[in-house]
């Protein structure tokens, strides 16, 4: 189905300094020709036929995990249970979109709900874990959406979250703290118990992360993360998997639809990516972790924190200049 896309600003927590750099980026990366093509061997949809049976079918159960005629269901509104399905054949695409039609709906209301899904593209899979249902410690790409705040002090951050992260095999996701410390970035997305359709979109072309969420019903497509220089390399699996805890909601998946996106390059382009990426990583990821704003910091704080520095610049400004005075009247008076 066609949608709009509609821009959200980025979290203030990002600096000037990165802003301007991602900003210079997408504009040079903007104009370019793109096809896509559904990969139906990469896709999960109804009516799920084989899904789970033992080689008919590219998709695999695991954990509690359900196929029903409507939805494949990750985990059921009980709680303790995780589940996920994931693709038996790793993709050897080089640029590519994944179309996520999901449903988050169970008894609790307001936070009283948990955990969250996510949305995998790692060189692990079938792997049991505590992060949203799989392995910590993972090689690959992970969205999260993120239901329940872990980290309750930070109320600036409005839950249910998307965040996206990209671990090497050696970074843990820390729960505690909601995945702050490992996240590439974010945005709120109030998914859980609506009547129409939610969707999330990941889209990886030219070493560049897009994730973007359509979950108001009016299809439109609204920005939550746009990195450049991330680097995922190929024949990786796609997988989706979700958790519950104390809380628990009902975590569903109505379909996974990968594109293969054909980019026409310049031959300066072809040259820069024809190096081989053996192991996930971030370009300028020490800026970017350097560029988050202190952690409960809002854009006001940040206006009086630049305004407080200004001043004092000008108080030691003046303080310079009376000193200097002084001294001059005191050297003048020995003078003469």
């Amino acid at each position: 189905m066609p949608f709009r896309r509609k821009i959200m600003p980025f979290n203030s927590q990002w600096t000037f300094a990165f802003l301007i750099f991602t900003a210079s980026q997408c504009l040079a990366n903007d104009d370019h020709e793109m096809e896509e093509f559904l990969k139906r061997e990469f896709s999960l949809s109804k009516p799920y036929q084989g899904v789970g049976s033992l080689g008919s079918s590219h998709w695999e159960l695991m954990g509690d995990g359900m196929v029903t005629t409507e939805q494949v269901r990750l985990t059921p509104d009980m709680q303790s249970r995780q589940g996920a399905v994931w693709s038996r054949t790793p993709c050897h695409l080089k640029d590519w979109e994944m179309q996520v039609h999901f449903k988050i709906h169970g008894q609790g209301k307001k936070n009283l709900n948990g955990d969250g899904l996510a949305i995998w593209y790692t060189k692990e899979r079938m792997q049991k874990g505590p992060v949203f249902g799989n392995m910590d410690n993972f090689t690959g790409l992970g969205v999260f959406v993120d239901t329940y705040p872990n980290e309750e002090k930070h109320l600036e951050r409005i839950f249910p979250f998307v965040l996206a992260m990209v671990g090497n095999g050696t970074i843990s996701y820390d729960h505690e703290r909601d995945g702050r410390p490992t996240e590439l970035g974010g945005c709120n997305a109030m998914v859980r118990n609506l009547k129409h359709d939610t969707f999330l979109f990941i889209r990886y072309i030219r070493r560049r992360l897009t994730v973007m969420i359509d979950i108001d019903g009016q299809h439109e497509w609204r920005d939550c993360l746009d990195l450049p220089g991330v680097n995922l390399p190929q024949g990786y699996y796609f997988g989706a998997s979700a958790v519950t805890g104390d809380l628990s909601d009902n975590h569903d998946i109505v379909s996974l639809k990968l594109y293969q996106l054909t980019v026409l390059r310049s031959e300066k382009e072809e040259a820069e990516e024809e190096e081989e990426i053996t192991l996930p990583s971030v370009d300028n990821i020490e800026l970017l972790r350097l560029g988050q704003v202190e952690e409960g910091m809002s854009a006001v704080g940040i206006f009086f924190a630049v305004l407080f520095s200004m001043l004092g610049c000008v108080f030691l400004i003046v303080i310079g200049m009376v000193v200097y005075s002084h001294w001059n009247e005191n050297r003048r008076k020995r003078f003469y």
